[in-house]
């Protein structure tokens, strides 16, 4: 059972963002500060990346971990109504995640998906998103978190 009446429940849902989130431009602070420049939500790519890196051909996606479903995060947690409807809702967006980060590695792009959980761990993620746009990680995929 939901703790909140039908219309508060409204207004706090009205006010999730898709893009400009705290966590993302947090991480856009942190990667500007380190001499990296990039172009947003760039909707000609599949999954609108929230970090576009044209020259280096690296995307970077920050994931709320309630909403892209973060195996094994406290932040991931199912709610307790409408279980159902969370589970299936859920599920879609881990699977349109996958889907897109499939067709930018088709497409020659390498993807990384940074974690709202490890923004706290600030010196490993950027670290970690240096390595990956340096290209010193070799791969075509990895998340930080």
């Amino acid at each position: 059972m939901d703790t909140l009446s039908k219309e508060a429940r409204s207004e706090r849902m009205s006010r999730v963002r898709g893009k400009d989130t705290q966590p993302e431009m947090k991480l856009r602070r942190l990667v500007h500060g380190m001499g990296f420049r990039y172009r947003l939500h760039d909707t000609r790519l599949p999954g609108s990346p929230d970090m576009v890196f044209r020259s280096r051909r690296v995307v970077i996606f920050m994931h709320g971990c309630f909403w892209h479903r973060h195996e094994g995060c406290a932040l991931a947690r199912m709610p307790k109504s409408r279980v159902s409807f969370w589970r299936e809702k859920l599920e879609a967006n881990r699977l349109r995640d996958r889907r897109n980060q499939l067709k930018l590695n088709e497409m020659g792009w390498r993807v990384l998906v940074v974690w709202e959980c490890q923004l706290t761990r600030t010196d490993l993620t950027a670290r970690r998103v240096r390595d990956f746009l340096n290209d010193t990680t070799g791969l075509e995929y990895d998340e930080i978190g």
